[in-house]
């Protein structure tokens, strides 16, 4: 089920209508009012994507790898009225690869979630499973995406704008702008590099893209113009090449 607001009666009688031991929530995006965790004898449990109390909230795998997190994991929280509040059930760590993205991340923690959510709601059964309160430090939040997030923004140093690329990585993309036109950068790597930012500082389909940043440089890898395909840096320079000096927009 996936009802846009559980806090009608409606939707809380049919909810209780499955008699249901326990109920689970992944993904869902909204507090379950009180009488619906009151519903299940085990009370309803939540898959989240980090390892709580560090980012709480919508998007714990962009903000993980925004922040440049080394680390991550999937939490199995019994749910209360607060914003992923709950005392944790269990809790299993991985680390975040330098090439991850938020698609290749979240696929992973996919994998993990469903694994231990098994083994949780066996124990949960069992009674082998005890739910140890969350600390009061160390928490952070994981706000929704703001609309202008996205933009890469040159000034940063060239660590934070690969964070981003990865981070926006499969949607929305990270936007980037050069001559008016409006570009998606899918894949890039650091390297050294001096030049104003958002300044090309190399461009060839031989050698490549390479864009100075406030610190360090940008070597793109893939990309995508409005409209148009993603494409391996060699083949997108030849068909839209861009000169050593010229210079991305900087928001």
């Amino acid at each position: 089920m996936q009802p846009v607001s559980l806090r009608e009666a409606h939707s809380q009688a049919e909810l209780e209508s499955f008699r249901a031991d326990v109920i689970v929530v992944a993904a869902y995006g909204l507090i379950l009012p009180q009488p619906v965790l009151e519903l299940p004898r085990y009370g309803a449990v939540n898959i989240h994507a980090s390892l709580l109390p560090r980012w709480r909230g919508a998007t714990p795998i962009q903000r993980a790898l925004l922040a440049g997190d080394r680390e991550t994991g999937i939490s199995i929280m019994q749910m209360d009225s607060g914003l992923d509040t709950g005392p944790v059930l269990m809790q299993e760590k991985i680390p975040i690869l330098e090439d991850d993205t938020t698609g290749t991340l979240r696929d992973r923690l996919a994998e993990l979630g469903a694994k231990l959510i098994v083994q949780a709601l066996d124990a949960l059964e069992a009674g082998g499973v005890r739910a140890t309160t969350q600390p009061a430090e160390g928490v952070t939040y994981a706000a929704k995406l703001g609309k202008g997030e996205a933009r890469v923004d040159w000034r940063e140093s060239a660590v934070s704008v690969n964070r981003r690329v990865r981070a926006f990585n499969p949607s929305p993309g990270a936007d980037a702008r050069v001559r008016g036109v409006d570009l998606k950068i899918w894949r890039c790597a650091t390297a050294a590099g001096r030049g104003a930012p958002g300044e090309v500082v190399r461009s060839s389909p031989q050698h490549g893209l390479c864009v100075a940043c406030g610190e360090g440089a940008l070597v793109v890898a893939e990309l995508q113009r409005s409209g148009g395909k993603r494409l391996p840096v060699a083949e997108f320079l030849r068909g839209f090449p861009l000169s050593e000096g010229e210079r991305f927009e900087v928001p």
